[in-house]
């Protein structure tokens, strides 16, 4: 028996996980350093937005994620010495829609799709979401944002939200896969909930958490890529 055998609904984290939120980050915030004239590595600025967010996140928690971005833009700056001017800051929270997807996430989904419901829980909003999910391929059997439940997460009004979404599907908690990059945002909620969960190493071949805070929360399972998930997921389903 394998951990897959009673499993009927996956729920993702978005950005991270199925978004290359970094990739997509350091395409606005290097070309604007370079704008400002400063030589700042990529990992410096994932640092500066990663130290600054989750606490702002926790202390305006109905802000839509487009504005949280616009507030990391400034705090980067501030820690540069600089100014980010209103417009730069709108324009960096609306960078999301042109995140990209990582490589092998929508053709993992559409995989998945064929045997699971698929579930998002994710820390943006409804707008930004929408524009994110044209990259991922699936239409998804319920979407959990930050915008919807009035928090982010690791508050548990995602996982509130999450369990009143799976009920309605006739689906019990141990039927439940939580699977995210995030082990602060996501998995160690998932642990505490008793629900399993899969850890996406998007980190495995870079030093640190990147932009996600440090912790040494460990997943029921870790992969390296959607693409070993899915092919794991698949294959004892069957």
């Amino acid at each position: 028996m394998t951990m897959f055998d009673n499993t009927r609904a996956l729920s993702f984290d978005c950005l991270g996980t199925l978004i290359d939120w970094e990739t997509g980050i350091l395409q606005s915030l290097q070309p604007w350093c370079a704008w400002r004239g400063v030589d700042v590595p990529g990992s410096v600025l994932l640092e500066l937005f990663g130290e600054y967010e989750t606490g702002f996140e926790e202390e305006h928690p109905t802000m839509i994620y487009p504005e949280v971005l616009g507030e990391m833009l400034r705090h980067i700056a501030r820690s540069l010495g600089l100014d980010a001017t209103e417009e730069e800051c709108i324009e960096f929270g609306a960078s999301i829609g042109m995140w990209p997807a990582f490589a092998d996430t929508a053709i993992a989904l559409r995989q998945l799709k064929q045997r699971y419901k698929l579930i998002i829980l994710s820390n943006i909003d409804n707008a930004s979401f929408d524009r994110c999910n044209r990259r991922l391929g699936v239409e998804f059997d319920l979407i959990v944002t930050a915008e919807k439940v009035g928090s982010y997460k690791p508050r548990m009004g995602h996982y509130d939200a999450l369990f009143a979404g799976i009920e309605e599907m006739g689906i019990e908690r141990s039927g439940l896969m939580h699977v995210a990059q995030s082990l602060y945002h996501d998995i160690g909620p998932a642990q505490r909930l008793g629900i399993q969960s899969a850890f996406i190493d998007r980190q495995h071949a870079e030093p640190g958490f990147g932009a996600a805070p440090a912790t040494d929360v460990k997943a029921d399972v870790t992969y390296k890529s959607m693409k070993d998930f899915a092919a794991d997921a698949m294959a004892d389903a069957g």
